[in-house]
């Protein structure tokens, strides 16, 4: 059997960071090129990045979230994209403002079919919610690492919560274990 850890993949990096100041976001919607705003559907103006591929929402506080890289790597590259387009437009930006990583989402495959109902009963209702009627997936809370997994019939796991990549390869390597010291594997 491979490795189910080989078979992570970062689907989604969220972070946030700020430039220390308030922003008059109209004025900058008008000067960025390729930004959307439109204040009656989301509060933020929206800048993407195409390499790598992100999307900025640049809040009136000055406040920045950048979603959508695929890794943390990709944060730093757009954001700092970002930084210098609002460099360009005379906005005063730190030289390196404080990044920090809010979310991480990966997938993974374990590579067999699960028996959700089993899984559910065995590792006990307490971390667990499983209503198939509601959703086809297993919502399982990790206390350590501090992550939720989101078990699929299929061997899929999605894993949100992380804030490094290395969370989601604990988390995979936990829920296998475990389901393993079930006979659930």
């Amino acid at each position: 059997m491979t490795d189910p850890t080989d078979s992570i993949s970062i689907e989604n990096v969220v972070a946030s960071t700020a430039i220390g100041h308030e922003l008059e976001l109209q004025h900058v919607a008008m000067d960025l090129d390729g930004a959307n705003y439109d204040p009656e559907q989301f509060p933020g103006l929206v800048y993407r990045t195409q390499e790598p591929k992100s999307a900025a929402l640049i809040f009136r506080s000055g406040k920045i979230v950048c979603t959508g890289a695929n890794s943390i790597d990709a944060v730093h590259e757009s954001l700092a994209i970002v930084f210098d387009k609002l460099r360009a437009l005379e906005l005063p930006i730190d030289e390196d403002p404080e990044i920090t990583v809010q979310n991480i989402v990966a997938s993974a495959d374990l590579g067999v079919t699960l028996n959700l109902n089993a899984i559910a009963i065995g590792l006990g209702l307490e971390n667990i919610e499983y209503e198939p009627e509601q959703f086809p997936g297993l919502v399982y809370r990790l206390d350590e690492p501090a992550v939720v997994a989101l078990l699929f019939g299929s061997g899929k796991l999605v894993i949100t919560g992380g804030k490094q990549p290395e969370d989601a390869t604990s988390a995979v390597s936990v829920i296998g274990e475990r389901l393993d010291s079930l006979g659930l594997l």
